[in-house]
């Protein structure tokens, strides 16, 4: 399956550092009412992240549960939940989605979906009272976001994008450290991540389900980390694509992209990303020393470095959960239980999706853009 071949690159490791914002053990003592309580989810989608990744993490959760699965394959659905412990009342497919606003069990909505049917199904659960949990790049374009979060603040629920390594352990002691001055003056941001894409039928080379190549599935997690771990947000990008179209897997989508982001401080990024070879790196400079990961943010074995070079390995402390996906699912719960805003809402796929549009503008164009505060 897919994501397979992809924690094979993860362990050498694709960025997804996201928009780590230092949870205080994800979210705070629980209320003694609430600390025992497990919030529903639904898992839509049962292909390689979202059965071989998800699906087993609630056993590792506090405050979620696996209580209803949906899938277009009703025999795969009726063996899934016969090895988790879902009810097959609990069982919907994509035509009776809607049905989920009578089902008192489901609380919150994962979505792991192609790109291309997260604003869709987003929405519906928003519609239907659901809180939703959707996976990143979180819509095609700035717009779905946009109109994801709407209806989720019109619905009345919360709305958090899988940004899964603000709650894994290397990454947030790198961010910690780095907001801390550990470093000095920040000056220099640099990431590259990549993998060897060798099935030219996936959903992820398919512009109309993806939005893009490389930059929307990994160079988003360069993004991400630049933005995080300098605390700033860039105020112009230079992009330049590389990519063969006479290569099957690159018809419809971009191989290599580099882009340049300029920050208000001065610190300059530089960040990479490719379908066409194998690489995880963060490297973040100040006038003092250096912080570097690789893998960076791997499902394990991510490792970090702090002071002139690579003499100073660091172990960070365990994170808010048991796995980070596992804090990742409870610190939604959480969330739902004590009334308060996610650390990676929608509106963080939002600023995300904006300044991607501007890169592949920029490499389109061929020219530096500008952003909008």
């Amino acid at each position: 399956m897919d994501w397979n071949r992809r924690n094979i690159m993860l362990s050498g490791g694709a960025l997804a550092a996201g928009a780590i914002g230092l949870p205080a053990g994800a979210a705070g003592a629980l209320p003694a009412a609430a600390a025992g309580r497990k919030l529903g989810y639904a898992v839509v989608g049962l292909g390689g992240y979202g059965l071989g990744i998800i699906v087993p993490q609630f056993a590792n959760c506090r405050n979620s549960k696996l209580v209803a699965l949906v899938s277009g394959d009703a025999a795969k659905a009726r063996k899934v939940a016969a090895d988790y412990g879902v009810p097959e009342r609990n069982l919907y497919d994509y035509r009776n989605f809607d049905s989920i606003r009578d089902n008192p069990e489901i609380d919150i909505v994962y979505i792991c979906l192609p790109v291309s049917m997260h604003a869709e199904y987003t929405i519906r659960a928003a519609r239907a009272g659901k809180h939703v949990l959707c996976e990143k790049p979180m819509a095609l374009s700035s717009a779905e976001c946009a109109s994801m979060i709407a209806a989720c603040r019109q619905a009345g629920r919360k709305l958090m994008i899988g940004y899964r390594c603000h709650f894994e352990p290397t990454n947030l002691e790198a961010v910690r450290r780095a907001r801390a001055g550990e470093i000095g003056k920040l000056r220099y941001f640099r990431s590259e991540h990549g993998f060897t894409f060798n099935n030219p039928n996936a959903w992820r080379l398919k512009k109309a389900m993806s939005g893009g190549g490389s930059l929307m599935d990994i160079g988003i997690y360069a993004l991400n980390a630049a933005r995080t771990m300098t605390g700033e947000e860039p105020v112009a990008v230079y992009a330049q694509e590389t990519t063969d179209r006479s290569d099957p897997r690159f018809r419809e989508v971009e191989d290599l992209i580099g882009f340049q982001l300029e920050f208000p401080s001065g610190v300059v990024g530089s960040c990479m990303s490719m379908y066409s070879a194998n690489q995880n790196h963060i490297l973040l400079v100040g006038d003092k020393g250096r912080i570097e990961m690789e893998p960076a943010t791997a499902y394990r074995g991510n490792r970090l470095w702090v002071g002139s070079g690579r003499g100073e390995e660091v172990v960070p402390a365990p994170g808010p959960g048991a796995t980070q996906w596992a804090g990742q699912l409870d610190h939604l719960a959480q969330c739902i239980l004590q009334d308060k805003e996610p650390i990676v809402a929608g509106e963080e796929g939002l600023r995300d999706m904006r300044i991607i549009e501007a890169i592949y503008r920029s490499a389109r164009e061929q020219k530096r853009i500008a952003l909008q505060a």
